[in-house]
């Protein structure tokens, strides 16, 4: 608000906060918070209590020419207009007919999630008609931005309790909300931050969790057993050493079945599955590795070729590769199986990796796969 001679102005508007982190997420997790980059003048549990959403950068790609759109769209300032006479209007109640919050969530967290589910709303369909599995997609994504800055300022501030971030559809069946990196640092999402005698943060471990150093076991540490297991969406730490290797270790022969090798990035999919298979064979032994694919109807020929490199490259490590196209067109189920009694069914077959640069020689995710985002993606493994 200002003040003109006698008369008081005011106006409303909202703040955004965009910049970079020095840090991976799993440092500040363990040393500090996800709010660690702003300035000493905002970091404070009243002022963060006030932001409505926390959007994960680290899960935004990068953004590359084949994202642009060809087509036609409104010059900014047309844009811009449009948004601002949609102010006027409120979409906050379009989950109500199929979702219920749950009561655990106060009435401010309460507001942000629904001024983002509203803000997003009028952007995907301002026209209106979202289906309810659309409306569930916005209301999740809504809930996990403020659970994000809620989580955040339980480790700033011990006066926060604990809410439970879910909700309920008309059936009355609660849906929890959790955050990726929850999912995958749960050592050290849930500690607290304390400050000792000489001023350096040190993590208080979670309940429960050693040290609150979490560790991914080997594969050799593995109990084998039937599971079914799902990931997100950008989730990272994922390699088929990790996924598949105990599974494969032991196997004297690996029947893979994918209709989808046909493109370069998805051979090298399958040559990185191959490698899996040798980090988890002894140097003596040797591995048969049949794969059943589909023909490529217009680059056959590199398919060939990269096939007949793979088997020559293969047997110098004790893989006996061979391959097959299926030419019934019938094809579907994407698996691997072993001949000592696994069935690994692979919704999305080997291709669960986000798109990154392959031809980025010093890019990390380039060279392993744990640092690559991947795509949603479910994993089941049988005993056969």
């Amino acid at each position: 608000s200002f003040s003109r001679g006698v008369e008081t102005l005011g106006a409303e508007a909202s703040m955004v906060f965009v910049g970079n982190t020095r840090h991976t997420v799993p440092y500040m997790l363990k040393h500090s918070d996800l709010f660690d980059e702003l300035p000493d003048k905002f970091y404070d549990s009243a002022f963060l209590d006030r932001i409505h959403f926390y959007i994960p950068g680290w899960e935004v790609d990068i953004i590359r020419g084949e994202m642009f759109s060809d087509g036609y769209g409104f010059v900014v300032d047309y844009l811009a207009e449009i948004l601002r006479s949609m102010r006027n209007y409120d979409y906050s109640d379009q989950y109500k007919e199929h979702f219920t919050l749950s009561s655990d969530i106060s009435t401010r967290d309460r507001d942000g999630i629904n001024k983002t589910f509203s803000g997003l709303m009028k952007i995907l369909f301002p026209q209106g008609g979202a289906t309810r599995e659309e409306v569930e997609e916005v209301l999740r994504f809504a809930i996990e931005g403020r659970k994000r800055v809620k989580d955040q300022l339980q480790r700033i501030d011990t006066t926060y309790g604990e809410v439970r971030f879910s909700y309920h559809d008309q059936q009355g069946q609660e849906r929890l909300v959790t955050t990726l990196e929850e999912e995958e640092y749960p050592g050290y999402y849930h500690q607290t931050v304390s400050t000792p005698d000489d001023g350096e943060l040190e993590p208080e471990p979670a309940a429960g969790v050693k040290g609150g150093e979490p560790k991914e076991p080997r594969a050799s540490e593995l109990v084998l057993e039937e599971k079914h297991l799902t990931f997100q969406e950008n989730q990272k730490g994922i390699s088929f050493d990790g996924l598949f290797g105990a599974y494969l270790k032991g196997a004297n022969k690996i029947t893979v079945t994918d209709p989808y090798i046909r493109l370069f990035y998805q051979i090298r999919n399958f040559m990185e599955f191959l490698e899996a298979i040798v980090k988890n064979k002894a140097e003596e032994d040797e591995v048969a590795v049949h794969l059943v694919t589909v023909r490529d109807e217009f680059k056959g020929d590199l398919q060939d070729e990269s096939f007949e490199k793979i088997q020559e490259s293969a047997r110098t490590v004790g893989i006996d590769f061979t391959w097959e196209f299926d030419e019934s067109g019938t094809i579907h189920a994407r698996h691997i199986v072993t001949d000592h009694g696994w069935k690994i069914s692979l919704d999305r077959g080997l291709d669960i990796f986000q798109h990154y640069e392959m031809n980025e020689a010093f890019a990390f995710a380039n060279r392993l796969q744990q640092f690559r985002s991947s795509k949603a993606f479910e994993v089941t493994f049988i005993k056969v």
